[in-house]
């Protein structure tokens, strides 16, 4: 199994078209750099681990601004 399969460079758009913040409600965007999906409303950022979003908020880290 290659390592691309375990970290995708990209989310497909689908997938954020659905998925939201489970604090707000509102938008997420994606950080490829950080492979992290960003909640500016909660200035929360949600992990992916093994291509899947961990959704909890006890598991996203605190972001400024």
């Amino acid at each position: 199994m290659s390592d691309a399969f375990h970290t995708p460079s990209t989310v497909d758009p689908r997938l954020l078209e659905v998925l939201v913040c489970p604090v707000t409600r509102g938008p997420l965007s994606y950080d490829r750099e950080a492979g992290e999906l960003v909640s500016k409303g909660a200035k929360l950022a949600f992990p992916i681990r093994e291509g899947v979003p961990i959704m909890l908020a006890e598991e996203a880290r605190p972001i400024e601004g």
